[in-house]
């Protein structure tokens, strides 16, 4: 049986004097007219939200999803708080907002840009997983190509994550007597991973992590 025919859509482009719209040249196009075939141009339009509120909005927000964490994590009880699915899920959950710039320690540092309570998790450590043996030659050629910062942090005997060129801004992390963070390995999936938590002392606004 032969399918039925396709209905066409109505045209309802411009109508051009000349009769050809390579002829027109450049038409600036209203907004309101590009919202007939870009709905999100329209509801961009119509939403009139100052930026300030959209920032409280936000911030509203992630309050609001940290809380819901909290009661999630309480209501699974302290035994299925240690499963890799809830420390996973953690882990993409608390990121904060963080920043590198110069440090009065060592070049590059890491700073806070919000306060961060104890015992929550500050950013993990990126990086790729080599064996101690490429490691060891990985830190010969870096010293040779005068790369003056270590970014090899020992997971166990058999691995130790490289951030030298495959990393995030926790490599910035600047090393310290007196530290307002320590460094946890977790379990996720089979996976070990590098957590970096804040201590006791909530971590203030632009204070360095480290």
């Amino acid at each position: 049986m032969p399918s039925p025919p396709k209905k066409k859509k109505k045209d309802e482009g411009r109508t051009h004097l000349s009769g050809c719209a390579r002829c027109e040249g450049y038409y600036k196009i209203d907004v309101k007219e590009k919202a007939v075939y870009n709905h999100g141009a329209m509801s961009s339009l119509d939403d009139g939200e100052d930026p300030a509120n959209k920032v409280k909005t936000t911030a509203q927000s992630n309050r609001e999803a940290r809380s819901n964490q909290r009661r999630l994590l309480t209501s699974f009880g302290e035994a299925d708080f240690t499963s890799d699915l809830l420390k996973f899920n953690q882990l993409k959950f608390r990121k904060k907002q963080l920043k590198f710039a110069r440090s009065r320690i060592h070049d590059w540092g890491l700073f806070a840009l919000e306060p961060i309570a104890a015992d929550e998790m500050v950013i993990e450590y990126v990086g790729q997983m080599v064996r101690p043996l490429v490691a060891d030659m990985r830190e010969k050629k870096y010293t040779s190509l005068g790369v003056g910062s270590s970014y090899l942090f020992k997971v166990d005997v058999d691995g130790i994550i490289d951030a030298t060129r495959c990393g995030n801004l926790a490599r910035f992390i600047n090393h310290s007597c007196n530290p307002n963070c320590y460094a946890k390995i977790i379990t996720v999936e089979g996976l070990k991973k590098i957590v970096i938590y804040s201590k006791s002392d909530p971590s203030n606004t632009n204070e360095e992590i480290i």
